[in-house]
């Protein structure tokens, strides 16, 4: 094959929906454009305000029926996404999954069909194994272990397993692929990148700026947590801690950065209640989706993310990137990324002890927490920068995309 591939982006949802999984797919969408890669995104219609089909750059985004938001929406893509791949056929050579629990089916049996390489990335814990559905039956009375589901799950994955490669985006994940069946040779580990341009430490004089544009207080000591407000993240824990912790320190804002969204475990609502019903708006503020992360992230002193489950953890990247000293769990992806006291302070899910002393350490040794930032920054610069990344994918496919055909059924 000459030349660069061209490559179709399968997501659920994209940009403007905000999420990790949304974040990611639209960098690898630009950096691959900027590379020189033609780049079509195929993903659901999740607003009726959105365009069918636009350009974004030289980035061609086609948006298919369900329209509108839903949790279940996103099997109908099932449907509609089959004819819109043989359509878009002589647009592309690769198909990239992004999020292939219900979309690797499509991809899959289509990329069969035609000839082309195919790579799924699970954006979540428990894609291939199932567990990630729990919630989801659990509305409709069913179990992971229902007969029904076990039936499903295990078709599903004979066709999976199909795939040319799979993208594990930690070492934990790569050992759910692998208690799965999928051949070790198909898995590559690459983890989210982040833009390092736009993520990246600021001198005082320009974190002072960023509160003013901000409207931050330039005395308050702003402990910062980023993602979605859902109750895996251990935000309910984590305003247990900040109702003793403040207590003990003066000037001292918690800013709760994002929203529940979507999500089944949305728990926004009880974090505000909470707040409430414990007299902590004076120290306790919720901003909402924000564009805007990154001058939060530099106009904060600590970053904290007690996280109970994790595939990877890009908002604890994001902080990291800009120089925060950064508390979260040893969980997931989590673990690949923070070395304890070297370039973060681990501490154990759930455990509100350990959250608490971790914050009163990050508080009161300003100049240990300057270390653990400046350490977590080389971290992002050397392993997790978008350039770093992005070559691990155009070297990824170029490979399947030189390989001489593909395997059918």
């Amino acid at each position: 094959m000459r030349g660069l591939p061209a490559v179709c982006i399968f997501t659920e949802t994209y940009y403007p929906v905000v999420g990790g999984g949304e974040t990611q797919a639209q960098a690898l969408a630009e950096h691959l454009d900027a590379n020189g890669f033609n780049v079509n995104v195929i993903t659901r219609h999740s607003h009726a305000s959105l365009k069918k089909r636009e350009k974004s750059g030289t980035v061609t985004i086609h948006r298919l029926p369900p329209i509108g938001s839903g949790h279940y929406k996103k099997w109908g893509l099932l449907l509609t996404s089959l004819p819109t791949l043989i359509k878009l056929r002589r647009s592309y050579d690769l198909v990239f999954v992004s999020g292939f629990r219900v979309l690797g089916i499509p991809a899959v049996l289509v990329s069969r069909l035609l000839g082309k390489a195919c790579v799924l990335k699970a954006d979540s814990l428990g894609e291939m194994s199932g567990d990630f559905f729990a919630a989801g039956l659990a509305r409709f009375g069913l179990r992971p272990s229902s007969l029904f589901f076990r039936s499903f799950l295990a078709l599903r994955n004979w066709i999976l397993k199909k795939a040319d490669s799979f993208v594990a985006i930690s070492s934990q994940v790569a050992g759910e692929l692998i208690t799965c069946g999928v051949n070790r040779k198909k898995i590559h580990l690459i983890p989210n990148g982040v833009d390092t341009c736009r993520f990246h430490p600021v001198n005082p004089c320009g974190k002072s700026e960023l509160r003013r544009k901000l409207g931050l207080s330039l005395e308050e000591k702003i402990v910062l947590y980023t993602g979605r407000l859902v109750s895996y993240k251990g935000l309910p824990l984590l305003l247990r801690v900040w109702r003793e912790i403040q207590t003990r320190h003066r000037d001292l804002r918690l800013l709760l950065l994002g929203s529940g969204g979507l999500d089944l475990h949305n728990c926004e609502s009880e974090l505000r209640e909470y707040v409430v019903a414990n007299d902590l708006q004076d120290s306790v503020q919720f901003t909402g989706d924000v564009r805007n992360v990154h001058e939060y992230l530099q106009a904060a002193d600590i970053f904290v993310f007690p996280t109970e489950r994790e595939a990877f953890g890009i908002s604890l990247i994001e902080a990291m990137a800009c120089g925060l000293p950064s508390i979260s769990t040893s969980v997931g992806g989590v673990k690949d990324i923070l070395d304890h006291e070297r370039n973060g302070i681990v501490v154990e899910a759930g455990d509100h002890r350990q959250l608490l002393a971790a914050l009163e350490t990050c508080i009161t040794s300003p100049a240990l927490a300057s270390l653990l930032g400046h350490a977590a920054w080389k971290t992002v610069r050397d392993d997790y920068s978008a350039e770093v990344v992005t070559e691990t994918y155009v070297n990824l496919f170029q490979k399947l995309c030189n390989q001489n055909g593909h395997a059918s059924f």
